[in-house]
């Protein structure tokens, strides 16, 4: 399976083909299955902390509840509880609104997720306070291990690919859409070596691009008619005849004459 995706991959893209040669086979690594309640609860935990803080928060949670609280007794935590814990008033309103839509059904168990798609996921998990897109797609990739995902708006996926391809400036997420098309159905491997495409920069083992890009030639939009363009094309024919509109008579700026 990794040898048809790198084969797929570099056949596709000859400057992604060259950071899959500088970086070696793609590996997710291990984890521990997690129930969505528990991934997402831990990644509100993380928003906006470094990996440490977020860590000894979740410690303290940990240590509190005697393990990973389920979400009827995280409900039952009073605020103020959690708050000593080092949880923000925002991230207590989303871990409870998760803990609700949970015991609701809106977030369902893990087995039930791998029976829909994508995209169908990510318009359910969303409906949760606090929990965006990118925090779908990174349990896409990591927990579901699902192939095709493309997280277009994360900063590392967007800086990787600027390096690898030499450009001077950041693609939008569009214009990093539109490219990642040509690595379906394997976006998921692409995301993961542009991640590794910002290690190699820093190490000084980024080979240099195959191709040269361009953002405009990523994603074209059409050109709008300009004011010029307009005034050139002929007037339109009505009867057979050509209907000019008469030009106003030009005001002398003379001064007037006085009388």
């Amino acid at each position: 399976m990794t040898r048809r995706i790198i084969g797929h991959l570099t056949a596709a893209d000859p400057t992604l083909g060259a950071v899959i040669a500088a970086v070696g086979p793609f590996r997710l690594g291990k984890r521990e299955e997690q129930q969505p309640f528990q991934s997402l609860a831990r990644a509100v935990a993380h928003q906006q902390l470094h990996a440490r803080a977020a860590e000894a928060i979740l410690g303290r949670l940990l240590t509190h509840c005697g393990g990973f609280p389920a979400p009827d007794a995280l409900l039952g935590l009073p605020d103020t509880q959690l708050r000593a814990m080092g949880f923000s008033a925002s991230k207590i309103r989303a871990l409870k609104d998760l803990a609700t839509k949970t015991l609701e059904g809106t977030v369902p168990p893990r087995d039930a997720l791998l029976g829909l798609d994508d995209e169908a996921i990510i318009a359910r998990l969303t409906c949760v306070r606090g929990i965006g897109r990118w925090t779908v797609e990174m349990l896409l990739l990591f927990e579901l291990r699902r192939p095709d995902v493309m997280p277009v708006h994360d900063f590392g996926v967007r800086n990787g690919f600027k390096l690898a391809y030499g450009l001077r400036t950041m693609p939008t997420p569009r214009q990093l859409a539109a490219y990642a098309a040509r690595w379906a159905p394997y976006r998921s491997a692409a995301a993961w070596y542009l991640w590794r495409a910002v290690d190699l920069a820093k190490a000084g083992k980024l080979p240099a691009p195959a191709q040269k890009l361009r953002l405009p030639r990523i994603l074209k939009k059409k050109k709008r008619t300009t004011s010029s363009a307009v005034s050139a094309a002929p007037p339109a024919r009505s009867g057979g005849r050509i209907r000019e509109r008469p030009r106003p008579a030009r005001r002398s700026r003379a001064p007037a004459k006085k009388k």
